[in-house]
């Protein structure tokens, strides 16, 4: 049904839609491009994507060809035209939400919106059965988790060329939410690659490591797709972009995630400093702290893995 659509370009023209560096909008126009990022949120069977600002709906269109039924969270009233253009040919699949999705709780239009599956908690047991390092994540029977989408739903998961300039704040607050696991089973994101490098950086590559990359990895397995030239949008930034996916875990390490954030900002706030004396910045005694996670106070922030942040948070909560 793609091919009923008018070309992209067209609709941009007829209404008026150049992209806004205020809003950090790039649109993708190549089809073979939308449809290789939609592959990658796929398979779509019995699943809800939720799609962060589509614009014209160029990945939009690629998502829905390819069977997902999609909730497009648009901030910018220009584009909501060609949105229900493309609503039209395909008639309750796409569900478009005007507002800021730095001010939508994104969970909560799942559980309104994403149908309800008869059989959806069998299917979830069935995929539980999987490996995480596979990139599966589902309800597992012992656990007492919810299933992916809560409440007999369908699964749902993320699939955004984000805007650059909310970008990082959107994936922090996803990954920060309450409770875990949240309703999304995967996150197919587009960043610029310097973002995407600080994603998945681990302390080997010390200079892309840092609060993000702690975040991201307490609670996911990130990973990078594929790179995306700058030319294959409009208008094209500077910069190469970067699809990544991130796979939640669903039995992160038990964190405050408050804390984390706490302690992984006085430490990368001063990345040079020992922590002894870094730590320091946190009002609390530092060396009490150090010598309660187990971590030498010598140690410098890009040194500390995961689980190193993961016991200090732990070891701040218990003060």
């Amino acid at each position: 049904m793609i091919d009923a659509l008018p070309p992209l370009r067209d609709v941009v023209a007829r209404y008026g839609l150049d992209a806004r560096k205020s809003l950090g909008q790039n649109f993708l126009f190549d089809l073979n491009l939308t449809a290789r990022i939609a592959r990658a949120a796929g398979p779509f069977d019995d699943t809800t994507i939720v799609e962060i600002g589509p614009g014209p709906g160029g990945l939009t269109r690629a998502l829905l060809e390819q069977g997902a039924r999609v909730i497009a969270v648009e901030r910018d009233p220009r584009c909501l035209p060609a949105l229900e253009e493309i609503a039209a040919h395909y008639p309750g699949r796409l569900t478009i939400v005007e507002g800021d999705a730095l001010e939508i709780d994104i969970a909560a239009l799942v559980r309104t919106h994403a149908p309800v599956i008869p059989d959806a908690r069998e299917t979830s047991d069935r995929e539980s059965r999987a490996n995480f390092d596979n990139n599966a994540i589902a309800l597992d029977s012992q656990s007492g988790l919810r299933p992916v989408g809560n409440d007999n739903r369908a699964s749902a998961r993320i699939c955004a060329n984000l805007p650059y300039n909310v970008a990082t704040a959107l994936l922090t607050r996803w990954i920060a939410a309450e409770p875990w696991p949240s309703v999304f089973d995967r996150y197919v994101l587009m960043f610029q690659k310097e973002v995407a490098l600080r994603i998945v950086a681990t302390p080997k590559e010390r200079a892309d490591y840092g609060r993000l990359a702690v975040l991201c990895g307490w609670r996911t397995k990130a990973r990078i797709l594929f790179d995306v030239s700058p030319a294959a949008f409009t208008p094209p930034p500077k910069v190469t972009s970067s699809v990544i996916e991130l796979t939640p875990n669903p039995r992160p390490l038990h964190c405050d995630p408050h804390a984390l954030s706490r302690v992984t900002q006085a430490a990368f706030g001063q990345r040079r400093k020992m922590l002894r004396q870094s730590l320091k910045s946190l009002g609390v005694d530092a060396a009490a702290l150090l010598a309660a996670a187990g971590i030498e106070g010598t140690k410098r922030a890009e040194e500390i893995d995961v689980a190193g942040f993961v016991a200090l948070a732990n070891a701040l909560s218990a003060q």
